[in-house]
């Protein structure tokens, strides 16, 4: 089952999508929010998946959908926490900024709290206010919660997954090392995100979703060249009950949070950081790791992180070719 939400209010009004992401039906009379369905989830979800049913068959009105028309799915949630699932990607960016990856981030996940009263829809542009901020993009997975219990095992975290979706957690580089250093974490480094037009229940995914984690290439395209083809299911320290029992461990967590797996990154067969897509690599998902790269081989970094006019896309398909999510296709613009 595909749920998206177009714009009406300020929680969006709830619609069903089909699997191939060309028609939709009015769900509001069902629930009118994709928020009131999670609230809910054992009481609407059946006639959520009974509405999808019918849809897929034609058995009921359909209208065609446009991605460009649907907010975020919710346009604000209770809560947006983003682990570092893919520690090499964190190694790398430490490493841009020369500071050392502590041991024990192999083994306990790195999260963080963000803002989520303004989640932004898939083509909404990135309002950048100063190129010299370093914007960057970071394509992850992210999944949403039923209500999870305070310290859930692993295995029982997953159990709570509602939905799967993809995310653009938008990051100002250059803003980054100054607020770690006063301790306190992001703030300002971290504005609005922006998600996929629709997310999914995870039986939807069929054998890519095994084990809290999706196996499919992440796509990244900048400026409509490939930029990024990681593959999500590798390489993954920490699956998503892990991510969600960290977040549960001190506290409860409530339906419709919204947990993200950091920048999806691999190292190439033989170890090696990784190289470019045009060099015979998957590329990477966010520009920092291409920068870091960069340095490594010749001493500076030599693309540039995000200016005005630069467009972004990022997309997941299936194995036949078909768009999952469908697609973040957004610029970036002066606010």
């Amino acid at each position: 089952m595909k749920l998206a939400s177009l714009p009406q209010g300020r929680d969006g009004r709830l619609i069903v999508v089909s699997a191939d992401l060309a028609w939709y039906a009015d769900a509001d009379h069902i629930v009118p929010t994709l928020q009131g369905a999670l609230d809910d989830w054992d009481r609407h979800q059946p006639a959520l998946a009974a509405l999808s049913t019918e849809l897929e068959h034609e058995a009921i009105p359909r209208k065609r959908f446009h991605e460009r028309e649907a907010a975020a799915p919710l346009p604000r949630a209770f809560q947006w926490a983003d682990g570092s699932a893919y520690v090499n990607h964190v190694e790398l960016v430490r490493q841009a900024r020369g500071a050392e990856l502590p041991a024990s981030f192999w083994t306990d996940p790195l999260m963080y709290q963000g803002g989520s009263d303004d989640m932004r829809g898939a083509r909404d542009p990135i309002t950048l206010a100063d190129e010299a901020w370093g914007c960057d993009m970071e394509a992850e997975i992210v999944v949403v919660t039923g209500d999870v219990p305070q310290g859930v095992s692993r295995e029982d975290a997953l159990k709570h997954v509602r939905l799967v979706g993809l995310v653009n957690d938008v990051s100002l580089r250059n803003l980054i090392p100054g607020e770690l250093s006063k301790g306190f974490g992001f703030v300002q480094s971290k504005p609005a995100c922006h998600f996929s037009p629709v997310f999914v229940t995870p039986d939807a995914l069929g054998d890519a979703w095994a084990d809290g984690k999706l196996s499919h290439p992440l796509m990244v395209d900048l400026n409509e060249e490939p930029f990024g083809r990681a593959e999500a299911g590798e390489e993954m320290t920490f699956d998503f009950g892990t991510l969600i029992a960290h977040l549960a461990k001190t506290r409860r967590v409530g339906a419709g949070s919204i947990i993200g797996s950091g920048t999806v990154s691999n190292r190439d067969p033989d170890g090696s950081p990784g190289r470019p897509v045009g060099g015979g690599g998957r590329g990477y998902s966010c520009i920092a790791e291409q920068r870091m790269i960069e340095t490594i081989a010749s001493g500076e970094a030599k693309t540039p992180f995000l200016r005005w006019g630069d467009t972004v896309r990022i997309e997941m398909r299936d194995g036949d070719g078909h768009s999952i999510f469908g697609a973040i296709d957004h610029q970036v613009v002066k606010p």
